[in-house]
């Protein structure tokens, strides 16, 4: 519906905003992550679905934040859901999120270009992202 599809675009625009409470230095480490890194990186989706929580009109979508990290294949996080125990919402911005994240540019490695990132998303269809979100992706966003 119209309603969903706003409430998906809030989820979306909203996130990754826990990650204000992973520092700096860590959102801009060059060299890879750490495990100590690691562990605080992966809080972000508790965060950002604390700072969503005290705005009402808004919680339908924080199952779609807390869990935008889950994969395909249950080896995701916070919970470690499988398939469609993902809530759908969460599997897209899953997908939307790693797009966005492979065609910009990053401190340690240069963005990728649409068709490297289609490539990846496919190649990981059915482990880390749903693969009938990534097809319809594709098809209906990027036009692949």
């Amino acid at each position: 519906s119209s309603a969903d599809l706003e409430l998906l675009e809030y989820a979306a625009l909203l996130h990754d905003v826990g990650k204000i409470a992973v520092p700096d230095a860590v959102l801009r480490k060059v060299e890879p992550l750490t495990p100590a890194d690691w562990n605080v990186i992966r809080l972000h989706p508790y965060h950002s679905a604390q700072i969503v929580k005290p705005v009402q009109p808004l919680h339908r979508i924080i199952p779609w934040i807390y869990h935008h990290q889950e994969r395909w294949d249950g080896t995701g996080y916070p919970d470690g859901l499988k398939g469609e125990d993902i809530p759908l919402a969460a599997r897209i911005i899953g997908v939307t999120d790693a797009f966005n994240a492979m065609t910009t540019d990053r401190p340690y490695r240069r963005a990728r270009s649409r068709a490297e990132a289609i490539e990846e998303l496919r190649r990981c269809a059915g482990t880390q992202f749903d693969p009938q979100v990534v097809e319809t992706f594709v098809r209906e966003v990027v036009g692949g």
